[in-house]
């Protein structure tokens, strides 16, 4: 398959609240070592070798941490970071890199990539992203969907609809209908049907296409990126930035395109997917001791302790009766919860943030 056409954005602007306290905003999930002596980051660039090679991977991110991620992939050329001015929901960060990608190449097709989900199925990931290639080239949006291991409420879910055809050995579908996060009866409705995917946030699309859909769908930003545009490598680029982007109107690219668009196709994979939502995550995904215990950076010492997840920022942890918690140690912080109330550290970091307590954000 001839790919130099392709070109891979990888989204890494978030704040990674939901991995409080290790995770802030200065150093978000996607920073962190968290399944290897590997950053997020440095995975998410590496499992894409080599059907992309490094001049053709793109990130989308805010400028605070430009240096943190360069520093952490060397080889990615400078040009190739593209700095988003502050959140403005996906729409935005990806119609802002696609301006980008189509002046490196017109013909491009970009795959819309994740900075901080984890993903087992290396081999399996690029197969689908090549066959997700080819779909594209037939005028589709293409979205990857994730087969459930399980009726998670955590996610959207993707309807599949018609059969399209098989690339690579896979199957394409289009898509009927995205779903919100269900409650429990109906995601348990969604995996029985066999007809549901989760929805991973992986986009693969002509450049072209896309940005017709956001002329289509989203007219007042495509406006406001055609400013954008127009002074792209000009001295003016900077100001006429600061001044459009503060007036973009949040909107994620699922609400502000996807739900609406037509030729929408899917690919359900299987590639060992996870998003790593909350510190319990990890204690699904990563090796536990014999006990079920999952240690972090800590020398654990424990009695009658099991399924239990620490992180003791290199010291030693004394557990004693512990069952289903997460205990993670840093400089400034601890977190102590049960494993199943790990996605409430959100609320912690609410408080916080109201409380104007921003030396722990």
């Amino acid at each position: 398959m001839t790919t130099e056409h392709y070109l891979a954005l990888i989204m890494a602007g978030g704040s990674g609240t939901r991995l409080w306290p290790l995770s802030r905003q200065a150093r978000p999930k996607q920073a962190l070592r968290l399944v290897s002596d590997r950053t997020m980051f440095q995975l998410a660039v590496e499992r894409l070798d080599p059907l992309f090679s490094v001049e053709r991977i793109f990130v989308v991110t805010a400028a605070e941490q430009v240096k943190t991620l360069s520093q952490q992939m060397p080889q990615l050329p400078a040009g190739n970071f593209i700095v988003e001015p502050f959140p403005r929901g996906t729409a935005s960060a990806i119609g802002l890199a696609a301006l980008h990608l189509r002046r490196r190449d017109p013909d491009a097709t970009m795959a819309v990539l994740t900075a901080d989900h984890y993903i087992a199925d290396t081999e399996g990931f690029r197969r689908v992203l090549a066959a997700a290639y080819q779909i594209a080239q037939q005028g589709h949006l293409v979205t990857l969907g994730i087969k459930p291991t399980g009726p998670s409420t955590g996610f959207g879910y993707i309807e599949r609809g018609d059969f399209l055809g098989e690339v690579n050995g896979l199957a394409a579908y289009r898509v009927n209908a995205f779903r919100e996060k269900p409650d429990a009866a109906t995601a348990e409705a969604f995996v029985a049907d066999g007809l549901h995917t989760w929805n991973s946030g992986m986009f693969i699309w002509r450049v072209d296409r896309i940005l017709a859909e956001m002329h289509k769908q989203m007219p007042r930003f495509y406006e406001q990126l055609m400013q954008i545009d127009a002074a792209l490598g000009a001295d003016r680029e900077s100001q006429v930035l600061s001044e459009v982007w503060p007036t973009v109107v949040p909107k994620t690219i699922d609400y502000g395109i996807m739900e609406g668009a037509g030729n929408v196709a899917v690919v359900p994979a299987d590639i060992g997917w996870s998003d790593i939502g909350s510190w319990a995550t990890l204690l699904e995904i990563l090796p536990g001791d014999e006990n079920g215990n999952v240690v972090m950076d800590a020398d654990l010492l424990s009695v009658d302790t099991t399924k239990t997840l620490v992180y003791g920022n290199h010291r030693l942890v004394a557990t004693i009766g512990l069952s289903d918690l997460v205990v993670v140690d840093t400089d400034d912080a601890l977190l102590i919860c049960p494993r199943d109330r790990a996605q409430d550290v959100k609320k912690i970091v609410d408080q916080l943030r109201a409380g104007g307590e921003t030396r722990y954000l």
